[in-house]
């Protein structure tokens, strides 16, 4: 496995926290950094291919049709978009 080097900038809150879960897991800053950008790249690349799947070959066009059924009127009070 190849390993390549990335200057990494945290603010002090988060590098202090994240001091004090490696200790606890008693392994390396750098290995529970390592660690923690594993798990979020695995997690978002199983998102986005359970997505895929579920969408299959959606279009949108269905999502159209379904809000054409909507009533035209103006929004409920509280219910607009602030700008």
């Amino acid at each position: 496995m190849s390993k390549a080097t990335y200057p990494l900038k945290l603010p002090s809150s988060i590098k202090e926290a994240a001091t004090r879960l490696a200790k606890k897991d008693g392994v390396s800053l750098n290995q529970w950094i390592a660690s923690a950008v594993a798990q979020k790249v695995g997690s978002v690349d199983t998102a986005e291919e359970f997505l895929k799947r579920k969408a299959g070959d959606a279009d949108g066009s269905g999502m159209l049709r379904f809000l054409d059924l909507v009533a035209d009127r103006p929004p409920l009070p509280d219910d607009e978009i602030r700008r």
